[in-house]
């Protein structure tokens, strides 16, 4: 009998091309089906709830697989982190519903970028958070993340070339639940936006952008312009993947209450 596996995973993705499986680069997907397929004795694909970029890193990736052993849920966690680099780590395993798929069964995530804004960044730090040195104007930044809450086209934040423009779906419509900015110590701050999707490089340079905003190179309703406009070139630059952790991907409608504040 079939069995759906879903794993929660955290990684530094520091020495990965990013999540998606390449044929020659290290990726995490790939790594984790390496060890998967070794418990299970069979090949597994793992479909993951979305795709991180090269030097991104998670908290909270929420993965699936189908198998037929029958080992139990422990197997999939100590198994399959004795066999993979420490930077890779299965956190727990359970069983879910034959029809669960950790894309499109989803209702939001939760994106946090981290960086600090002192004249030297400490050097145990450069892999996990970006440097942005100067001062942060924090008012100008929230009162440009207001502007994100909602549902948006964020072509002006997507990775050109990215999507094809041909292809059926939402097109570059996202919807933000919560945006916002938080001083996590001296000079060091950390940006955090659910939504109920992302676009390639959406948060990235969605703080390349705030930046400036911070900066008072462009205003509040500058930044505002920006997003209505729909075009990446008037935007700010992408910030580096280094300072982006997946923290959380939703499921349970009574724990993600941004859903019910929209419906």
């Amino acid at each position: 009998m079939s069995r759906c596996i879903r794993l929660l995973i955290g990684f530094d993705g520091t020495a990965y091309k990013g999540w998606q499986r390449q044929s020659h680069a290290p990726t995490v997907q790939a790594t984790l089906e390496q060890g998967l397929s070794r418990i299970c004795g069979h090949g597994v694909t793992l479909h993951g709830a979305g795709r991180t970029d090269a030097g991104v890193h998670a908290l909270g990736m929420v993965a699936h697989f189908q198998t037929t052993v029958t080992h139990p849920l422990r197997a999939f966690v100590k198994g399959v982190n004795s066999l993979i680099p420490a930077d890779i780590r299965i956190l727990d395993a359970a069983e879910a519903h034959p029809s669960f798929h950790s894309r499109f069964d989803a209702l939001g995530k939760t994106y946090r970028y981290d960086c600090c804004t002192g004249p030297v960044q400490e050097p145990t730090t450069r892999l996990y958070e970006a440097h942005f040195p100067g001062q942060l104007d924090q008012r100008a930044i929230n009162a440009s993340l207001q502007h994100l809450i909602g549902t948006h086209d964020f072509s002006s934040f997507e990775a050109v070339g990215s999507r094809d423009p041909a292809a059926r779906g939402r097109g570059a419509v996202r919807t933000i639940y919560d945006a916002r900015l938080k001083k996590t110590a001296q000079a060091r701050y950390s940006f955090f936006f659910t939504g109920d999707g992302f676009l390639r490089h959406m948060v990235r340079n969605l703080v390349g952008t705030l930046i400036l905003a911070g900066r008072g190179t462009i205003s509040p309703a500058r930044f505002a312009a920006i997003l209505t406009s729909r075009d990446r070139k008037q935007a700010g630059p992408t910030a580096p993947a280094r300072g982006l952790f997946l923290e959380t991907v939703y499921y349970d409608r009574h724990t993600f209450p941004f859903r019910q504040q929209q419906s």
